[in-house]
């Protein structure tokens, strides 16, 4: 019921990509139920504000250090810890950039994939993204969403239990971006 009721207040909409349904959703990464979620994190992992802020005030302060005790890492990798007190079971920590705060197209892609091909091995049926990079890290939204749902569109085939791929997004400007950019990306194929 509850779901149901944010599904009509909010934005969201589905694309085929077999086996993959991709859904653009606006709403809040940290309430989300899917297997995993992504935070968009530091090369370190330490959590501040913004998409991580949210998942540690919400999921609790031992996300953190389980992921802190796995890093540093090269940005575009990515590490596993525990969901903590959210509803998704575990979070998929994505190093979009370095301790300088800036991330670049190349980070975007790789830590993507990456998130992708752990949630896969992990055997995780669904997955839920926010938009790498366009906090802190001010990249723009139409460039991040092109790279994310391309990478998405590319892991498609080779997915082996990964079978519904969420972006969250924040705010009505976000959303629609990515619905747009979804639309040129998935629709010129059908």
């Amino acid at each position: 019921m509850e779901r149901e009721a944010l599904a009509e207040r909010l934005h969201v909409i589905a694309f085929s990509n077999p086996p993959l349904t991709l859904e653009i959703v606006e709403g809040d990464i940290s309430a989300q139920d899917t297997d995993a979620i992504v935070n968009a994190a530091n090369n370190h992992f330490w959590m501040g504000a913004g998409v991580a802020g949210a998942i540690k005030a919400q999921g609790g302060a031992e996300i953190e250090r389980e992921a802190v005790a796995q890093g540093p890492v090269q940005p575009g990798e990515c590490v596993v810890t525990s969901g903590g007190r959210l509803a998704a079971q575990y979070v998929i920590h994505a190093a979009v950039m370095g301790q300088d705060l800036r991330t670049s197209p190349a980070f975007i892609k790789r830590a993507t994939v990456t998130a992708l091909g752990l949630a896969d091995a992990r055997g995780l049926r669904s997955i839920a993204f926010p938009a790498f990079g366009t906090g802190v890290g001010g990249f723009p939204l139409g460039g991040c969403a092109t790279i994310m749902i391309g990478a998405v569109r590319s892991f498609a085939p080779s997915a082996a239990s990964v079978r519904l791929v969420r972006f969250v997004l924040f705010g009505a400007r976000a959303y629609s971006v990515f619905e747009d950019v979804g639309r040129s990306i998935l629709e010129r194929e059908a």
